[in-house]
């Protein structure tokens, strides 16, 4: 993904922000540039892959507009119980991984609370070494940082749990048919929707660091959606005219009090709420680790969130890691 300096470019997308045409004259009296950098600004614009659209003698604008991220909007929406546990919140126009920055400050003994946001990443990651495709101001990708005392052993399950706290964010605003797909997708009406990473630092046996990456669709462009090689969906095309900030705003609003209650109560609080959005319930699957292929029928979650698989009639749990489930086709 190209990198391109957006800081020069942010008053640029503000006033295109709103979808209407702005004369050339008019963009470059407000920047205080002339016409011919504004046009060059334009280009940078088309290569960060928005569409900008010029009729003549009119000027120019970005097609639907741009729903920017924005720090004070998203403070705005939280509850005072959502404030309170937000240590800090970013919002970056351009990063290479949010998982990665806030790793960063965990590394260093910080970070508590952190959440941070980017409008586009350059190298994000999805699980297993997969790229996550984030094109600009066409998604959510947010990293929250959290310190937890007790070893990594509290944190069986949780990015299940953090599967349902985005079900339940999502639910607040009538997305229609998502479910779960194990360990950490989110679907909606049977395609991939968004997407959980998980990341550790420090003493695994003691005071530890877990970073919760998330990855959303919201209205990803068709020449980017080409890049991703599964089935996908975005918000856009289920539930359009949501606004980013209060799509964040939701999700914090459900993930911080998970990770704040977590210790206390683990998966087992969440384990009846995720078997009921499981995208393959009852259903017969293929699981998938390296090379070894495991074919049964899936018959659930046990309370540390392995999967529970029926094979020639026993019943073997799997963990997450380089397991991997897809739905068996019919026939097969």
């Amino acid at each position: 993904m190209s990198k391109i300096a957006l800081a020069p470019l942010r008053p640029l997308l503000e006033l295109l922000a709103d979808g209407e045409l702005h004369s050339g004259e008019s963009l470059g009296a407000a920047l205080g540039v002339s016409r011919a950098a504004v046009w060059k600004q334009l280009q940078k614009l088309e290569q960060l892959g928005l569409p900008v659209e010029s009729e003549k003698g009119r000027g120019y604008r970005l097609v639907g507009g741009l729903d920017l991220l924005s720090v004070d909007a998203i403070q705005s929406q939280l509850s005072v119980g959502g404030q309170s546990l937000l240590g800090e919140l970013q919002v970056l126009d351009q990063v290479d991984s949010t998982n990665a920055r806030v790793l960063d400050r965990m590394e260093a003994g910080a970070g508590h609370g952190l959440v941070v946001l980017a409008e586009q990443q350059t190298a994000g990651r999805g699980r297993r070494g997969r790229q996550w495709v984030s094109p600009f101001a066409a998604g959510i990708s947010l990293s929250i940082g959290w310190q937890f005392q007790g070893g990594v052993q509290i944190l069986e399950g949780l990015s299940l749990a953090v599967g349902v706290a985005l079900a339940r964010a999502l639910e607040r605003f009538d997305v229609p048919d998502v479910r779960l797909k194990w360990p950490n997708d989110v679907w909606c009406q049977g395609r991939k929707l968004a997407g959980v990473l998980l990341e550790l630092s420090g003493d695994l046996t003691d005071r530890c660091g877990v970073v919760v990456g998330v990855g959303l669709n919201v209205g990803l462009a068709e020449g980017a959606a080409r890049q991703i090689d599964q089935p996908w969906v975005d918000l856009a095309a289920v539930r359009p005219g949501l606004g980013r900030n209060s799509l964040t705003a939701a999700m914090l609003e459900e993930l911080l009090p998970l990770l704040e209650e977590y210790p206390r109560i683990g998966f087992a609080g969440y384990r009846e709420a995720w078997s009921r959005l499981d995208q393959f319930s009852g259903q017969e699957i293929s699981l998938y680790s390296g090379p070894t292929e495991w074919r049964g029928r899936n018959v659930g979650v046990d309370e540390s969130g392995a999967l529970l698989l029926e094979v020639d009639g026993e019943i073997r749990r799997f963990h997450g890691g380089e397991v991997s489930l897809r739905g068996r086709r019919a026939g097969e």
